[in-house]
């Protein structure tokens, strides 16, 4: 996907990096995972931005007002882009400086614990701001 704002500066952006892989498959077999078995779903960053069909409205509005760009990237995207990550557990939240410089924000142990997307805004928004 491409960066929340084509008027913010490209660097530094937050990559967002979900535990799932790209295609109708795999998006069918997710979708069909958080109707039958959500309490088993293994990306809690996709559970807490987006219901079974669409994202939630206010993640949308927080990806509108951000101050930096966003990325967000399946997991297969990702390994393709950073290879020098891949045995980072997801779901996870990266700044990238830069020239694939990439500061891992939020790993998945700290996306599995947060309870709703409120304290993931806040939590994003303070590792940022501690990350410049």
């Amino acid at each position: 996907m491409q960066p929340s704002d084509a008027a913010v500066a490209p660097y530094p952006r937050l990559v967002f990096v979900y535990n799932a892989d790209t295609g109708f498959f795999n998006l069918a077999a997710d979708t069909a995972h958080k109707l039958f078995s959500p309490q088993t779903y293994p990306c809690r960053l996709c559970d807490l931005t987006h219901g079974v069909w669409r994202m939630r409205p206010e993640w949308a509005q927080f990806i509108q007002e951000s101050p930096v760009a966003l990325v967000f990237l399946h997991r297969d995207e990702f390994h393709a882009q950073y290879a020098d990550w891949t045995a980072e557990p997801l779901p996870a939240v990266w700044m990238d400086g830069g020239a694939g410089a990439l500061q891992l924000l939020l790993d998945a142990q700290a996306l599995n614990d947060l309870k709703t997307l409120e304290e993931l805004k806040v939590l994003c928004l303070e590792k940022l701001v501690q990350a410049l």
